[in-house]
């Protein structure tokens, strides 16, 4: 499967915005962002030309990069809510937030995004008391998505509740630390995804 490989403090300062792709790393002093909030490269302390383009793409690419998507899968997620009844952007949005690997990150069982789609890759991840290993799942309302029995004693993962404690679990989700385990009360609206994204930026870039 296709995936970024490179540093992921560098999407932060190519996108001139923290994105909170590294856990830990990025509430700490040790943040790249934080040191050299530019462009990286030799052309990245110079001022950008700014076009309605290039604001429509960088939108987009932050968005893919919080996701953890490349463009082919971003695409065929904003042609899926292109075709669905309401407003564009907000279903593209409620699309993202619906992946198997993001409702555990909002649970608060992994650090960063990449980390729960590692969980879910190695089957340590249930929905509905059975095991999935597709990160892309996308949940339903009145899923319930827990750690599986032979994780719940992870490292990594209470290394995660505790690092989590810090952070909100969305409306749309329950959560019990106890059991690992949480509901999904409902999909989320546009309120209720605490993202500074503009997505009507990104419907406008591709209905070009």
């Amino acid at each position: 499967m296709a995936r970024y490989t490179g540093a992921d403090c560098r999407l932060c300062r190519r996108e001139g915005n923290k994105l909170f792709l590294k856990g830990d790393r990025c509430y700490s002093d040790k943040c790249a962002f934080e040191r050299r909030d530019y462009a990286p490269g030799d052309a990245g302390k110079k001022r950008a030309k700014e076009s309605e383009y290039r604001i429509q793409l960088r939108e987009k690419q932050k968005t893919k990069r919080i996701y953890g998507l490349l463009e082919k899968q971003f695409r065929g997620y904003y042609n899926l809510a292109n075709r669905q009844q309401g407003v564009t952007g907000e279903n593209l949005l409620r699309i993202l937030e619906s992946r198997l690997d993001n409702v555990v990150y909002r649970l608060g069982f992994a650090k960063s995004r990449d980390e729960a789609r590692q969980q879910v890759r190695h089957g340590h991840i249930t929905v509905n008391g059975r095991r999935v290993n597709i990160p892309s799942f996308r949940v339903k309302a009145g899923d319930l998505v827990a750690v599986a029995s032979k994780a719940k004693d992870l490292l990594v993962i209470k290394s995660s509740l505790i690092t989590n404690a810090r952070t909100e679990v969305p409306q749309w989700l329950e959560v019990d630390i106890e059991k690992l385990q949480g509901s999904v009360l409902a999909l989320p609206n546009r309120e209720q995804i605490d993202l500074d994204i503009r997505e009507q930026l990104i419907v406008e870039l591709y209905s070009k």
